[in-house]
Order: C-alpha cells, then structure tokens, then sequence
C-alpha cells in the first residue's frame, strides 16, 4: 500500500469533465487558481487537481453549466486570495463570500462560464 493520491478509490469522484470553450484557457485558470497540475494536449488538456484524488480533461464538446447541473466545490486556504486570483486568470466572482457556521463559502465563474463553489475552514 501506498501512500500516493489514487484515483482509484472505489465510490469517490476521481474523473471529470470541465466543459471549456478555450480549453488551454480553461486549464491555464485552473492552473493559476487552484495550482492544478496540467498535462497539455492541443485537443482537450489534462489535470490532475491538488490532492492528486481527481483527474479529468477540458473539453469543448459540452455547453458550460453556470448555475445549472452538478456543482463542485474546491476547498481554498483563502477565499478573497481565490477570488481575486481568479478574476486575475479571467473568471470572476458569482456569489459574494457568506457564512456558514464556521466556513466560509463563495462561488465564481471561470472564462467558459462555469460555476465552482470555493470554501475555506474560518
């Protein structure tokens, strides 16, 4: 046994697809972001994201879910520090930072029109 991040973990969520109209783009605001691994491909580039847990690839053949659909969230160390990274990358903000007992949680938009949850421990 390892102690190596898996993706293959049974009943976990270790692949996903993120819907990208400009997927260097998109992996170039995640990267910056979140600091995802990326792996290029001209076609639909890689990630790995911080834990090593979830791996995935933005594609171009599937319409952005704004605020519709499943929604992730990514847990930050910073939720302004997130926010202003990303409208640094070309997101931006969704839903101002609020409570929730002792988390803070906000949500932005990448450059496709994405919606991600961010939240940090408080």
């Amino acid at each position: 046994m390892t102690d190596e991040p898996s993706v293959f973990r049974p009943g976990s969520i270790s692949y996903i697809r993120i819907p990208a109209t400009g997927p260097t783009r998109s992996s170039c605001f995640y990267a910056a972001v979140f600091g995802w691994t990326i792996r290029d491909d001209p076609d639909s580039p890689a990630f790995a994201d911080g834990s090593g847990h979830v791996i995935g690839h933005f594609v171009s053949d599937q319409a952005a879910t704004g605020d519709d659909g499943i929604r992730p969230y990514v847990y930050v160390d910073s939720v302004a520090e997130t926010i202003e990274k990303a409208r640094e990358a070309g997101g931006k903000p969704a839903i101002a930072p609020y409570a929730e007992g002792n988390l803070t949680v906000a949500t932005i938009t990448d450059p496709a029109g994405n919606t991600i949850g961010i939240w940090q421990q408080t």
